[in-house]
């Protein structure tokens, strides 16, 4: 087996592995540490992981197709934010007062618009300026943040539909709706990264963006129907979860960014670019949500959590460079 082989084998591998560790290991110390007497594995418990995961994982998504690109969304969060405002404020607008519950599709609509736009904009910007991504988003972080406060004078945004609650809450073959949805756009993602050209060009454009310009691939529009892409996810991810919550705070979805990124390099995706799996994506977000859940069961609180993942993130970061600098290594042999 080629060094370039066993190093994607043990990406797309070792996540799986790191889940079987965690429920191993969070189901025995439970029996000691937890406060509860429910069981960490037990079957309700482990059907709302899932449900809790799929605000992260929906993003997810949309971020590995991006760094795959060799680029980074750091405005996923506050653009979250935003259409969850949009979502809610529109189902208030007197210009829908006759629709009744059609209004729901509506403001989804409104939001998941909402979140293409500010997209395009921060795709737009880096590809016709040639601006690094991780600056751009970072200040559109800031700007789009700086709207939220704005749009409703630094005061929670509410309004709870019935209609849309119930259908948020409702359940098929045993899973919520919002798992539902984080299961089709993980496929639908998948498809689009390995089955379509569209996918093969983001893989091509991460590993050698100059081989790829010079192979015809129209670069700057790729990547900002990319940004469009997560901004559309990110947006929907706001519309999954607002939906059964009906409120909005100003500094909701704050440090999403970087639990998405933890999430998708957790499953393998390298930062500079070229190489990423959904399907390991997907294993990210489970583990991330595992841990968050895990460590919760036994007592630990939220600053014990984020030292947890910050350290994790930190080992995956340095097992994933020394993976590819012996890879390197290798080939020149």
């Amino acid at each position: 087996m080629t060094p370039g082989k066993l190093s994607t084998y043990l990406k797309n591998g070792a996540i799986w592995g790191f889940i079987l560790l965690e429920l191993i290991f969070f189901t025995v110390a439970g029996q000691f540490l937890s406060l509860s007497e429910n069981a960490f594995m037990d079957a309700g418990n482990m059907l709302l992981l899932f449900k809790q995961s799929a605000p992260i994982g929906i993003i997810a998504m949309g971020m590995t197709i991006v760094m795959v690109n060799g680029n980074i969304d750091l405005s996923v969060g506050a653009t979250y934010a935003l259409s969850a405002v949009v979502l809610l404020d529109a189902m208030t607008w007197p210009v829908f007062g006759g629709l009744g519950d059609w209004v729901i599709p509506v403001a989804c609509l409104l939001a998941v618009l909402t979140g293409t736009v500010l997209g395009a904009i921060n795709g737009l910007i880096v590809w016709k300026t040639g601006v690094d991504a991780f600056i751009v988003t970072l200040g559109a972080m800031l700007g789009y943040r700086g709207l939220v406060f704005m749009y409703n004078g630094e005061q929670p945004t509410s309004h709870l539909n019935w209609t849309l609650v119930d259908f948020a809450e409702a359940q098929f073959l045993g899973l919520h709706t919002a798992t539902w949805v984080l299961l089709l756009v993980t496929a639908a993602i998948w498809f689009l990264m390995n089955k379509t050209v569209h996918g093969r060009n983001a893989h091509a454009i991460g590993d050698n963006r100059e081989a790829a310009v010079n192979a015809g691939i129209r670069v700057g529009p790729h990547m900002m129907i990319n940004f469009m892409i997560i901004g559309a996810l990110a947006a929907l991810s706001a519309v999954v979860f607002y939906a059964e919550t009906g409120s909005v705070n100003p500094n909701d979805g704050e440090l999403y960014e970087l639990w998405v990124i933890t999430a998708v390099v957790l499953g393998g995706t390298k930062l500079s670019g070229g190489a990423g799996s959904i399907i390991s994506t997907f294993g990210g977000v489970l583990a991330i949500q595992l841990l968050r859940k895990g460590l919760a069961h036994i007592g630990a609180d939220t600053s014990t959590v984020n030292l947890v993942i910050g350290l994790i993130l930190i080992a995956v970061l340095l097992l994933d460079r020394q993976l590819n600098v012996k890879g390197k290594e290798a080939l020149k042999i």
